[in-house]
């Protein structure tokens, strides 16, 4: 599956939190010490060795570890110049795509960074907007390090970057976790807690090798030969291939055939059945600023990982998404709502997970939310007698959220609901929630008894996971004209 970088908007809140703690830090913000502030930090012992040793108080220490952050976020940005300027001649084409890959998140870190920076330096008070802005952004440099880390691991170029990268990741957690107790104002971080020890030792592990299986009509495979990367290319198979009879590329320079993703979208045909092959939109890496509308005759299809909620804010509304593997996937705030959610027949021995929720750090506002939407199996998995498990979704990392409310599951769920990644990873640190679902799949009698996994039972709590609540939603999305439901379904 080919990297592509979307980031949509921003983000929400944090449902972690010591209320009476934070309460007595943002109401005097008293002097205390590294200890204290600390105990909010998933590695208090890392904390407490870069916050420095005297007295002051969270806020003091918040913008001394955004300070930090972005000196960090800088010397990075000059080694992977370093990597780029010494390898870049030399190296594998997969290879340097994945450094450009991190010169280019690594410099939207540091744009983050800065803008947070100079929010906390000029107040220790801010509008719930504002700090659930600024805990996006903070949110989003954690994934944007998690991400560079995979592509660099993938093409086994990390050496001499990867310390670099958990060391960093571990500061900006410092500064997330900071800005959340003091500056995100307390009535946001009332919400359920779940145990937020956080544990670095699986942090590298599980990365995603999602492949679409392909095949191209000989014109769109030239296309896309000339412009995908070594090493990442779609999987060429026959057997349960989609197949592509035209393609169109995105490149910001002007050498594709569009400089904006919406205009690809304008160019794709309607009402394609897939029967003579599918329409093929290939985006380049790239900061795309636009709101991408894709219209109703439209839909995502794929099998492995087919919607890749990277960061930042994202909602979908009356979408068709199809696949296999964990299909949508990523650690944005993201809210699909009205959708309608098409698990497919996977290759032999695979099951189906709708989700695999990617959040890392038990203070960053992210999570996967299915509101209203509709769960039903697609044709060729319907056909097939149900002999595969389908699941709503699994961890893909340590501290994975999914919330699916107000939704429609068919029969062919297992009862179980929920899928394992591996062993008892992540089980007793996610979040996994069900509110008020119907149909056939939805009695939780038999879910499964997992620690971090519960059923919602009353509207307040459930709110939380609404596009107002969750995704700040009503100013960013009302200005886009996109119909959407702020609270809960009525």
């Amino acid at each position: 599956m080919s990297q592509i970088l979307m980031f949509v908007a921003l983000s929400f809140f944090s449902l972690l939190s010591s209320p009476s703690l934070a309460a007595e830090f943002q109401a005097t913000g008293n002097a205390t010490s590294p200890s204290d502030v600390c105990r909010f930090a998933p590695d208090p012992s890392y904390c407490r060795s870069v916050l420095p040793n005297q007295p002051g108080d969270i806020y003091t220490y918040g913008r001394s570890s955004l300070r930090q952050s972005i000196s960090r976020a800088r010397r990075f940005m000059s080694l992977i110049d370093d990597q780029l300027n010494r390898k870049g001649k030399v190296a594998a084409k997969s290879t340097v795509r994945a450094l450009e890959d991190c010169k280019f998140l690594a410099s939207q870190t540091m744009d983050f960074l800065l803008s947070s920076s100079q929010t906390v330096d000029a107040t220790k008070t801010l509008s719930v907007s504002t700090a659930e802005d600024v805990q996006t952004f903070l949110s989003a440099t954690i994934t944007n390090e998690q991400t560079c880390l995979e592509g660099l691991t993938s093409t086994a170029s990390e050496n001499g970057l990867s310390g670099d990268l958990f060391n960093d990741t571990k500061l900006y957690g410092v500064s997330l976790a900071l800005f959340s107790k003091g500056w995100v104002p307390i009535r946001k971080r009332s919400r359920p807690v779940w145990n937020r020890q956080a544990s670095f030792k699986k942090f590298f592990g599980g990365f995603r090798n999602g492949r679409l299986p392909i095949k191209m009509s000989e014109r769109a495979r030239a296309v896309y030969n000339t412009v995908t990367r070594s090493g990442r290319k779609l999987l060429q198979t026959e057997e349960g291939a989609v197949k592509v009879s035209d393609m169109v590329t995105v490149i910001q320079n002007g050498t594709g055939n569009f400089t904006t993703i919406n205009e690809a979208v304008a160019a794709a045909p309607n009402k394609t059945d897939g029967s003579n092959g599918y329409f093929l939109i290939y985006v380049t890496a790239g900061l795309y600023e636009e709101y991408v509308e894709i219209p109703k005759y439209k839909s995502f299809e794929a099998y492995q990982d087919t919607l890749y909620t990277h960061s930042l804010r994202q909602f979908y509304r009356e979408c068709d998404v199809y696949g296999t593997v964990d299909f949508i996937f990523g650690n944005a705030a993201v809210v699909l709502q009205n959708c309608n959610l098409y698990p497919r027949q996977p290759r032999k021995g695979q099951a189906n997970e709708v989700t695999a929720q990617g959040r890392t750090d038990p203070n960053q506002n992210t999570g996967t939310v299915l509101h209203g939407c509709t769960i039903r199996p697609a044709d060729d998995l319907a056909s097939s007698n149900y002999t595969v498990k389908t699941y709503l979704g699994r961890p893909w990392k340590e501290y994975s959220r999914t919330i699916v409310m107000q939704t429609y599951i068919d029969g062919f769920l297992d009862p179980t609901g929920w899928n394992a990644w591996s062993g008892d990873f992540a089980l007793s640190t996610l979040y996994y929630a069900e509110y008020n679902n119907t149909g056939p799949g939805s009695n939780t009698t038999n879910r499964v008894g997992w620690p971090g996994y519960h059923v919602i039972t009353n509207a307040s709590d459930a709110s939380n996971f609404t596009v107002t609540n969750f995704l700040v939603g009503e100013g960013w999305i009302g200005q886009t004209g996109v119909p959407f439901v702020g609270g809960l379904i009525a």
